[in-house]
């Protein structure tokens, strides 16, 4: 096997990366993590350096890939490992740089090692030895393989990493008919919940327009990123992805975004961005001008759901934490994250913690999973997602 290490995406041809990673996830595409890169989003300067692995054959084609990115910080990743700097700090230790294998600013599940031959256990070993000989050879402190797979969570558990596991909130799609059909798993007094907070945002003469494709035009991304942005602003920052990004996405990717546009008499007034993948709906960005009961979770959430009936989605991700999701139907999920770091102490005192901690999100996904909003247990949502 050889391993070659590029610091640009486009330094791996597009077919050939787009071939291992398969269309099953939008943020895995080589388009996706170009226009990343080439917009500046993700960045030396940013603190998302590339350093994409691409194992290949003898004779040249590729066998496998790796998204890998070296940081000297620990924002975008959604997996929060800032304790674990100051213990370093504390032992006289530089926890950065590290290296990370995830999409960045994106807590989505999908692969991360992406094989040509999803049974080629050689190259799967191949791909995380070499991010940890990397490691060792640029003095990084860890690598860390954030939201993979619970395929290759256990891929990497035996490899020898150690895993964390956390918890976010998914919808899964049981075949309705529509959202009424939905709703009638409800307890009666969640359903009348659902109903009144998709009945505010009728009452308050707000419509709503679903665009993806052609209709994502240069003036409709000059009325979204303002709203979107407003959400980061509020926060003291702006939104990790620019204009300039889903602008080039939009010619790309198109066909894989989906905007929820909300508008009342006077014009726009919030608006959601999703991403659409082969079995998966990904609620990511939103904003909004000002407050209108229950506008966020009609736009962020209802619509979300109303737009996988419609069409056969499975699975409604709709980000990070927020257990107001679960009474809109939402049930706690298990995520994970893989690790490895270079100082044997930490290594194993991080494996103490994560075991205790993996305990720790199981007694919460039970307690959280008591105020599901479904009668009984529909198909046992919750112990099957864990």
């Amino acid at each position: 096997m050889r391993v070659t290490v590029h610091d640009e995406i486009a330094q791996i041809g597009r077919d050939e990366w787009n071939a291992v990673a398969g269309d099953e996830f939008p943020f895995l595409r080589h388009e996706f993590l170009l226009a990343a890169e080439e917009t500046g989003c993700v960045s030396a300067t940013s603190g998302w350096q590339a350093c994409h692995l691409a194992l290949r054959h003898d004779d040249g084609s590729l066998r496998a890939a790796l998204p890998l990115y070296e940081k000297y910080h620990s924002w975008g990743e959604f997996v929060f490992d800032w304790a674990w700097a100051n213990a370093y700090e504390q032992a006289g230790l530089n926890y950065y740089p590290k290296l990370v294998s995830a999409i960045p600013f994106t807590p989505a599940r999908s692969k991360r090692l992406l094989l040509a031959d999803a049974n080629d256990d050689e190259a799967a070993d191949g791909l995380v030895k070499a991010a940890i000989t990397l490691a060792k050879e640029r003095e990084c402190s860890s690598v860390h393989i954030l939201f993979p797979t619970g395929e290759e969570t256990k891929r990497l558990g035996d490899i020898g990493l150690k895993i964390r596991k956390d918890c976010q909130f998914h919808w899964q799609n049981r075949g309705y008919a529509d959202f009424d059909a939905f709703l009638s798993g409800f307890s009666s007094r969640k359903r009348k919940k659902a109903r009144r907070d998709r009945r505010h945002v009728v009452e308050a003469g707000i419509r709503f327009r679903r665009l993806t494709g052609d209709a994502l035009t240069p003036d409709i991304w000059q009325v979204v990123y303002p709203l979107i942005s407003r959400t980061f602003m509020r926060r003291g920052s702006m939104p990790y992805y620019s204009l300039a990004f889903f602008e080039q996405i939009s010619k790309s990717l198109g066909d894989q975004l989906l905007v929820v546009l909300a508008e009342d008499h006077d014009g726009p007034v919030a608006a959601a961005i999703f991403f659409i993948g082969s079995d998966v709906l990904y609620g990511r960005y939103w904003g909004s001008i000002g407050h209108y009961n229950s506008l966020h979770f009609e736009t962020c959430y209802y619509q979300g759901i109303d737009y996988c009936i419609e069409h056969g989605i499975g699975t409604f991700e709709p980000g990070t934490q927020g257990e107001h999701k679960i009474s809109r139907g939402f049930l706690p999920t298990t995520t994970y994250s893989a690790h490895w770091l270079a100082q044997p102490a930490f290594f194993d005192a991080i494996g103490q913690y994560v075991s205790e901690e993996g305990r720790h999100v199981d007694r919460y996904m039970d307690a959280v999973d008591e105020h599901s909003p479904y009668r009984g247990d529909p198909d046992s949502d919750s112990e099957s997602s864990k």
